[in-house]
């Protein structure tokens, strides 16, 4: 019926064509209204339809495939969503794979200098001191890059560089981030709920930050929101999430839905169309380089 009201105010009926501004329904955005007393007024008649549309809109957002995983900038291949297979450069903000960076003969951060060769990507020398190294990343953090930001934080949370552990920290840096939108700061919040570092553990808040991950494109929290759902007894919704990671490439969780079509969970169909799906994807991430930079037999050219 909320529908029927899109032209005019819910409540009273006035519509566009009196020159009244009429605002959305901030949550439902289905019905429209020409001023806030109109809204409070119609709330008990569209409350309960409006948390049925706002729960109808949340289910769709979080199982929607998420979009292919970005490329490295300079091979132009898909990233692998194992992070050991690429490294976050502080000079440029950007994230190389490991081919690529061998291509350099390994150009590493912080004090591990080999060779004193650049970033792959902006040509930028390494840093000689974990000093150096904290004010690069500092200066991405003061320009809003969300991913250095929850890098900072992963500094926190590991001790590394010269940061001292300190879970709070992490904690304000990964909201920051997620603030800011990031998949991968609604990740590291999630996680801290998960883990109670800095906050109490509360697997409703992580689930809810999962989710929010989930929606943003991040397969690790959609594995992990599969996991939340299958200990809490909801097989069905637990292995849809297990299938649309598993699809984005996601190894725990491929291996998730093979167990689940060994016991019946997951249906031949789903099994075969999974699995098509995620060597598609792998195949698109492979290269020459990429295989001997993982066997560690790369050789620069001369």
């Amino acid at each position: 019926m909320d529908s029927n009201y899109t032209s005019s105010c819910a409540n009273c009926g006035k519509g566009e064509e009196t020159s009244i501004t009429l605002k959305k329904c901030g949550a439902c955005k289905m019905v429209k209204y020409c001023s806030l007393a109109c809204q409070k007024a119609h709330r008990p008649q569209h409350k309960k339809e409006c948390k049925k549309h706002v729960a109808e809109l949340h289910e769709e957002a979080l199982f929607k495939q998420p979009p292919p995983p970005e490329d490295c900038p300079i091979c132009m291949l898909p990233l692998s969503h194992d992070s050991s297979h690429a490294a976050f450069e502080s000079c440029c903000g950007k994230v190389i794979c490991n081919a690529c960076i061998s291509s350099m003969v390994e150009c590493l951060k912080g004090t591990n200098k080999k060779n004193g060769l650049p970033c792959p990507f902006c040509r930028e020398p390494p840093v000689d001191t974990d000093a150096e190294e904290n004010e690069r990343i500092q200066k991405l953090v003061d320009a809003g890059n969300a991913r250095a930001i929850v890098e900072l934080g992963g500094y926190y949370t590991l001790g590394l560089f010269d940061y001292p552990i300190d879970y709070e920290k992490a904690l304000e840096l990964y909201l920051r981030a997620a603030e800011l939108g990031y998949a991968g700061g609604y990740y590291s919040l999630a996680v801290c709920y998960d883990k109670g570092r800095a906050v109490a553990k509360n697997e409703k808040t992580a689930k809810h930050y999962y989710e929010r991950a989930a929606i943003a494109g991040d397969v690790k929290a959609r594995h992990n929101l599969g996991s939340l759902e299958g200990r809490a007894g909801n097989i069905q919704r637990a292995y849809r999430h297990i299938l649309i990671s598993a699809k984005a490439g996601f190894k725990l969780s491929l291996d998730a839905v093979k167990e689940g079509f060994i016991n019946g969970y997951v249906t031949k169909d789903d099994y075969a169309t999974t699995l098509r799906a995620y060597q598609k994807l792998h195949d698109e991430m492979k290269s020459d380089e990429r295989v001997k930079a993982k066997e560690g037999t790369w050789v620069r050219p001369k």
